[in-house]
């Protein structure tokens, strides 16, 4: 199982979401934590200056912007749009 860290920019953007998408977030940030790739997050990797990192749907305008870092520990950047890419 996926262990998630939070960074305070992840957790400053996650108060500011609507509850709705908060509540949609937490939905698949469990099914994430059980399996990262499965088809309904559509988990990919990123490009560019952020090639580094991935990201995961919460639904069709909100995403999650991640790391995986060394075994099963991943960090999360921000959520939000597509705004969060830039």
């Amino acid at each position: 199982m996926i262990v998630v860290y939070p960074s305070s920019q992840f957790r400053k953007s996650f108060k500011k979401l609507p509850r709705a998408v908060q509540k949609k977030a937490e939905r698949r940030d469990e099914m994430f934590r059980e399996s990262p790739f499965i088809p309904i997050l559509e988990t990919h990797k990123l490009g560019g200056k952020l090639k580094d990192y991935w990201a995961y749907s919460v639904d069709e305008h909100y995403r999650v912007l991640f790391r995986f870092e060394k075994g099963n520990k991943v960090l999360y950047f921000d959520i939000g749009t597509h705004e969060i890419y830039k």
